[in-house]
């Protein structure tokens, strides 16, 4: 697109049994997010509209089948 880049909100992601909900502090775009947004990567199915593969922030919510992690630990993450 030839469209610049902009900041925007979209509502709060649902947690399900198996995910984490981390309230993001950082997040980075990279060259695969700009290559998925020109059309010539396309993303995997189900992958959220959302650009932006990496992030960091803390956990807010656990489903009830996670195990290893708590609210309020720190992470980072590299999504598909």
């Amino acid at each position: 697109e030839d469209q610049p880049l902009k900041l925007g909100n979209v509502e709060k992601p649902s947690c399900g049994p198996n995910d984490v909900l981390v309230e993001i502090v950082t997040a980075g775009l990279n060259r695969a997010d700009l290559v998925q947004r020109r059309g010539l990567y396309p993303p995997p199915p189900g992958a959220s509209e959302i650009m932006g593969l990496e992030c960091a922030g803390t956990i807010v919510a656990t489903g009830s089948e996670v195990s290893g992690w708590s609210v309020g630990d720190r992470v980072c993450g590299l999504m598909a």
